[in-house]
């Protein structure tokens, strides 16, 4: 009989079919790699909790949409509708700071606080993804440099978890601890941990070292 893990499977799969969904583009949509969601369907791999309830949260937003066999899900790309002046739509705040020094201790489940209000043209200029993909948080030190500076808020792109860019800044478990750095993939399987400060060493460690939540798209600065 199969356990809970694989109906849970099975149900995300059945409904990715029913909505004629590109598999590799919803891979994309909820921050995997086509490789890793391949696997789980051929029951080599399973979903890890915080990768099924992204592709159940996907799911549900594309069945409220009405997706169907006559409208596929390509990747998504920026709008070509015009968006009225002043239109907001709101960013949730997560209750947690990332460190961009030697890092805090973080684990696979975090903390949301308030929605934070932002115009979405502003948005849309960061990231094609949709505003509940997206998240607010503190950075805290200076290993960044003048790149992002102490206590910037950070806008996270949850959508972005594969590290699939060069030269990106990304907010991760580095070795458990909660990190926003520059990442460069130098190496099958070695990856460098790049600090915009020059007083802070680089870090060249194992790909299995990280656990990315998300790319930094966009900061807020306060003056």
């Amino acid at each position: 009989m199969s356990d809970r893990h694989d109906q849970e499977r099975d149900d995300i799969f059945r409904r990715l079919d029913r909505l004629a969904i590109d598999q590799k583009a919803f891979a994309e949509l909820i921050g995997m790699s086509a490789d890793k969601l391949s696997k789980v369907r051929s029951g080599t791999r399973r979903f890890q909790a915080i990768e099924a309830d992204d592709a159940r949260k996907e799911l549900d937003r594309l069945e409220r949409e009405g997706r169907s066999p006559a409208r596929p899900l390509v990747p998504d790309h920026l709008p070509t509708r015009t968006i009225d002046a002043g239109e907001t739509a709101a960013v949730m705040r997560m209750d947690l700071s990332f460190a961009l020094g030697p890092g805090t201790n973080i684990d696979e489940h975090y903390i949301e606080g308030e929605p934070i209000e932002f115009d979405i043209s502003f948005l849309r200029q960061l990231t094609p993804s949709p505003p509940d993909r997206l998240r607010v948080v503190d950075g805290i030190g200076d290993s960044m440099g003048e790149t992002i500076r102490d206590r910037d808020q950070l806008i996270l792109d949850l959508n972005q978890r594969v590290l699939n860019m060069q030269d990106r800044i990304w907010a991760m478990s580095l070795f458990g601890a909660g990190a926003v750095k520059r990442l460069k993939a130098i190496g099958q399987g070695r990856v460098l941990v790049i600090s915009d400060n020059p007083d802070v060493p680089d870090q060249e460690v194992d790909a299995n070292d990280i656990a990315l939540v998300g790319r930094v798209v966009g900061s807020i600065r306060r003056h």
